[in-house]
């Protein structure tokens, strides 16, 4: 059964989760230098089926824009004119970097780890955005 990647866009860093085959349960995949994200898309949907792409939309606390909603919605008509046989998805990803950091707290993570927002942040927040496209389906 083909997998379902969702993508935590930042403008530095973005990261990736992907579901199990079963598409039941949405894993941290990894943390990739944006410039670097098609080039490891292409890679990656050659060597895995995937059924669907789900963009992380930024919102603020009000449902309005934010400077990255922009560079999102670019990046949605890129995925669809690069890979048109694979659906792409927004999902709202308000509070997940505040869901992320509170689930390396209750995971133990050390305070020294989680201000070395090397990716692990970026990864977790991508699995909560997935994990929460899941639930709606």
């Amino acid at each position: 059964m083909p997998r379902i990647l969702a993508i935590d866009l930042g403008s530095k860093r973005t990261g990736l989760a992907v579901t199990d085959p079963l598409q039941l349960v949405a894993n941290p995949l990894e943390t990739i230098p944006t410039q670097d994200l098609l080039p490891f898309l292409k890679k990656y949907t050659s060597s895995e089926e995937i059924e669907a792409i789900v963009l992380g939309l930024p919102r603020n606390l009000q449902g309005e824009a934010t400077q990255m909603t922009k560079p999102v919605h670019d990046l949605k008509a890129q995925l669809e004119s690069e890979f048109p046989a694979i659906s792409i998805h927004l999902m709202d990803e308000r509070f997940t970097s505040k869901m992320a950091m509170q689930s390396m707290i209750s995971m133990g993570s050390k305070k020294k780890d989680r201000r070395e927002k090397s990716g692990n942040l970026d990864k977790i927040s991508a699995t909560i955005i997935l994990q929460s496209f899941l639930s709606q389906k």
